[in-house]
């Protein structure tokens, strides 16, 4: 009972960290918080079936360019732009001349110029691709679940970048079991999803987490929880853009 109990209160925490869904007054522990990590694909796949719903729901009535502005939308709600503002201060942070500089301009609560333009492109990139599906509602599910799920790679597999940080947190608590569990979850949603050309896309998307990991890695000395954002709103275009280009 007390297993089910602290399972159930890791998935709340993760709800409650990654989106702005209510889910009570969730007591806080920071080694549950880490273990919640397991369901972060979960939590992906409970926003991609919102974001499915008001596509549908909206398509009825509005015509494609303005179903597309609400899915834009619909996701920076839900998740509050946390995962956009990562990209952005990354984005902002890699502009700078040495690693210390690096990190502390992505500290920094202004937003430069990098940040902006950055974060202009993300959301244009992610308005065109929404605007484009065509009836591929599947592409709204397997975007947030493999993206959520790549950052739990992300976490394991790459050092943190400062001695403190939200993201801290994940990297110290976030284990080999946390990321099988995470695995698991994500590829069998993604399996039931699209079969094994989801399984594919996943792959794929996994590859890209190795290659961001050794980009920040040096440019940045490891990740912090900026850099788990960006990887998250990276991978989402990604499945996106490659899942219509193949027709996934």
């Amino acid at each position: 009972m007390r297993f089910l109990v602290g399972l159930a209160l890791s998935f709340l925490l993760a709800v409650q960290n990654l989106t702005r869904l209510p889910v009570g007054n969730v007591p806080f522990e920071p080694a549950v918080l880490g273990r919640g990590a397991a369901f972060f694909p979960v939590v992906g796949f409970l926003l991609g079936g919102l974001s499915v719903g008001v596509y549908y729901l909206a398509g009825l009535v509005f015509p494609p360019l303005v179903v597309a502005a609400f899915l834009v939308a619909l996701g920076l709600l839900l998740t509050g732009g946390m995962h956009v503002d990562g990209f952005i201060d990354t984005v902002d942070g890699l502009g700078g001349p040495d690693t210390a500089r690096k990190l502390a301009i992505m500290r920094d609560s202004r937003v430069g110029a990098f940040g902006v333009m950055g974060g202009i492109t993300l959301l244009l990139l992610r308005f065109s691709l929404l605007a484009s599906l065509c009836g591929a509602w599947h592409l709204l599910l397997l975007a947030p679940v493999v993206s959520r799920w790549g950052m739990v790679w992300a976490i394991l597999l790459f050092p943190y970048a400062r001695p403190q940080g939200q993201g801290r947190i994940y990297k110290d608590y976030t284990t080999w079991r946390e990321t099988v569990a995470a695995t698991v979850f994500a590829l069998g949603i993604v399996f039931l999803i699209r079969g094994w050309a989801g399984l594919c896309l996943a792959l794929a998307a996994f590859v890209l987490v190795l290659l961001m990991g050794a980009f920040f890695m040096r440019h940045l000395g490891g990740l912090t929880g900026d850099t788990y954002g960006a990887v998250n709103e990276v991978l989402e275009v990604f499945v996106l853009a490659v899942g219509l280009a193949v027709r996934c």
